[in-house]
């Protein structure tokens, strides 16, 4: 997918967006704002721009102008590359979604795919491949047939994974995350591919890992049911999720990440044919100098999953394994 530009194509307009952009730095942001509505109006099709705008806008106080703003951005770019939806939702226009769209999650990635890693473990304190990895030797497993690894991204899970799994295969949705993957050379196959559409395997895989993944997905109901397929008796599924305590099943943060419950996750699982190993609060990383507060998750697939219905739950067909 290509990415939007952060050009808007017309110099005058992107000489009076820097201006903006210091008048904020700078702390007058009203300023910034309606020197943003200016640009705006040269460049109305700059879709990065009216994005911006609604951010300057809500910054200022303005919510309704911002959230005009986004409307407008969310129309000239339908596939909503950068998340004008989820600002939407966050400023309670639009209810939340069960799932994030997919142009945002693959821009998202293709944009920070160069500096993913350092960003990630030098400057965040990103724990999760660790903690995982800790939770499946844990469980007393040192040696896997075939891992499939959600969401691998650059491959900071599959570095880890590639010490215990005989044949390893790596899903994400950002062709600059594989690319930065194959370079690494750890996996034994990648593949581009949309978890929210994750296609079932059959039962041959004995273990999946989505490290830090989940947060990008909204409901789970579709991807348990798909790893539960995929996976062999007794396999494997080790993840996380960032954790809220509020009653609600999921709810979708300021960072335009979601959060799950303990009881979600836990009910979510069961229903979806899994039997719970291990289900530990964690630090998984830092945001803004805050630590985020996670699970980390280990279940293993029962050997019956006749109690697995969750694809009809939302109106589709039974998922039906097939061969990756």
């Amino acid at each position: 997918m290509k990415i939007l530009p952060l050009s808007s194509g017309d110099l005058v307009a992107d000489r009076r967006a820097d201006y903006a952009e210091m008048l904020r730095d700078g702390g007058d942001v009203a300023a910034a704002a309606d020197l943003m509505r200016d640009t705006v109006a040269i460049a109305p099709g700059w879709v990065a721009g009216w994005y911006r705008l609604g951010e300057m806008l809500d910054e200022a106080g303005r919510p309704g102008e911002a959230v005009d703003a986004w409307r407008e951005a969310l129309r000239l770019d339908p596939a909503d590359r950068l998340g004008a939806s989820l600002k939407l939702e966050l400023a309670g226009v639009l209810a939340v979604s069960e799932m994030p769209p997919s142009g945002f999650v693959e821009t998202l990635f293709d944009q920070y795919a160069g500096e993913f890693d350092s960003a990630l473990v030098e400057r965040l304190g990103y724990r999760v491949p660790e903690l995982i990895a800790e939770a499946i030797a844990a469980s007393g497993r040192t040696a896997f047939a075939h891992a499939v690894d959600l969401g691998c991204g650059t491959g900071l899970m599959g570095e880890r994974l590639r010490r215990v799994a005989s044949f390893l295969e790596g899903i994400d949705i950002s062709a600059g995350m594989l690319a930065r993957a194959r370079a690494k050379g750890v996996y034994d196959r990648l593949e581009q591919g949309d978890l929210q559409m994750l296609a079932s395997g059959t039962d041959h895989v004995d273990l999946v890992t989505a490290a830090d993944v989940l947060i990008y997905l909204g409901r789970l109901e579709r991807v348990f049911g798909a790893v539960a397929a995929m996976l062999a008796p007794g396999g494997l599924f080790a993840f996380s999720v960032e954790n809220h305590a509020g009653p609600e099943d999921l709810i979708l943060r300021e960072s335009r990440r979601y959060a799950h419950s303990r009881r979600y996750v836990a009910e979510l699982l069961e229903a979806s044919g899994f039997d719970v190993v291990s289900m530990e609060q964690a630090h998984l990383r830092s945001d803004r100098g805050a630590p985020i507060a996670g699970l980390v998750v280990l279940a293993t697939r029962r050997s019956s999953t006749s109690a697995m219905v969750i694809a009809g739950e939302t109106g589709d067909e039974a998922l039906t394994p097939a061969v990756h």
